[in-house]
């Protein structure tokens, strides 16, 4: 399977207000590393007001920036018979149950052992609007982000699915373990998440990136940490990571943001942080039914819960998730997004 879609992605942007260099301003909104957002500038593909400029010009609030990201280069996507947890499957979508540790799509260091190859080793459609590359993927996890996630298998199907994530009508809520304990039971995080001008590994709220909230409900506190539910508002890379990093509360396990000390503990997994994209709820995009899914907490993570529960253990064999109220008593007492007032 080799990529035979290749659009060239346009952006238009305003200026960010603080001064900051265009090269910094192109990386954070389009998510590109500073190279290359500075390659682009060079070879003509950024303006300022139609005009081309320097990577270190500093535009002004009241100016505007255009920006061309040229079509990837396409890569042959061949299929691997990997183990995939298959969840919901009709003949317009499917959902997925990934395991920590996969990447959804190729990319640079992961080239092969994706979801995209596991769903290409299965045969049947996948979705062609975001490439051969991305066949089927709508949405991401993290590589060590557990949990559910959507797969398109037409492409109109795809179109519909990714205009209700933009119109905030798919209810994501995760997992997670965090270090300390929050000032509150319950919380909103709110701000713009870009690109870390000094290390592209990394997100960071920064007040050129973009709009981001997550919303935070503490359904138990334990010797070491919280468990905590978080609602995606937005799904911006890394959302709920930097999010409560910039809290003080990072994830366990979580080198990244401040949570990888965690593995002193014994008893935490190793090589993954504690994330797990455990409950959605959509609408089907062809029959209009409203389907919800749930994913238990998976085995690293029930242990690490154990682990840091000291004098407040949980009974041996419990349902995690359904012991502290994760879930909703039904799927139906999760109103549908449209039913809630607007953000």
């Amino acid at each position: 399977m080799s990529s035979s879609r290749e659009v060239a992605r346009s952006l238009t942007l305003d200026a960010a207000g603080d001064g900051q260099r265009l090269d910094l301003i192109v990386a954070a909104a389009t998510d590109l590393s500073r190279t290359a957002a500075a390659t682009l500038i060079a070879t003509g593909m950024v303006v300022v007001d139609g005009k081309p400029q320097k990577a270190g010009y500093r535009p002004t609030p009241s100016q505007q920036i255009s920006v061309t990201i040229p079509a990837p280069r396409g890569v042959d996507v061949i299929g691997e018979d990997l183990p995939l947890t298959i969840v919901f499957e009709d003949e317009h979508l499917l959902v997925v149950d990934k395991a920590a540790g996969m990447v959804v799509h190729p990319a640079p260091g992961n080239w092969t052992g994706t979801l995209v190859h596991a769903l290409v080793g299965r045969g049947g459609d996948l979705s062609s609007e975001a490439g051969d590359e991305r066949a089927g993927i709508v949405h991401r996890l993290d590589k060590e982000t557990s949990g559910l996630l959507i797969v398109a298998k037409t492409d109109r199907a795809h179109r519909l699915l990714s205009a209700a994530l933009a119109a905030r009508r798919v209810d994501r809520r995760y997992a997670a373990l965090t270090w300390g304990h929050l000032r509150e039971d319950r919380m909103t995080i709110e701000g713009n998440i870009g690109r870390d001008p000094n290390n592209r590994h990394r997100m960071t709220l920064i007040a050129s990136g973009k709009t981001a909230r997550t919303e935070i409900d503490r359904l138990g506190r334990f010797d070491g940490g919280d468990l905590l539910r978080c609602k995606l508002h937005t799904g911006r890379t890394h959302q709920i990571r930097v999010h409560l990093s910039s809290i003080g509360h990072p994830v366990m396990g979580d080198d990244t943001y401040g949570g990888g000390g965690g593995r002193r503990v014994t008893g935490l997994p190793t090589g993954r942080h504690a994330l797990h994209a455990a409950a959605l709820r959509l609408q089907h995009p062809i029959t209009a039914d409203w389907m919800a899914f749930r994913s238990e907490l998976p085995a690293d993570m029930d242990a690490a819960l154990r682990a840091i529960a000291g004098a407040h253990q949980p009974p041996v064999g419990a349902n995690l998730l359904e012991l502290y109220g994760f879930f909703p008593e039904t799927d139906d007492a999760i109103p549908a997004p449209d039913e809630r007032p607007a953000d």
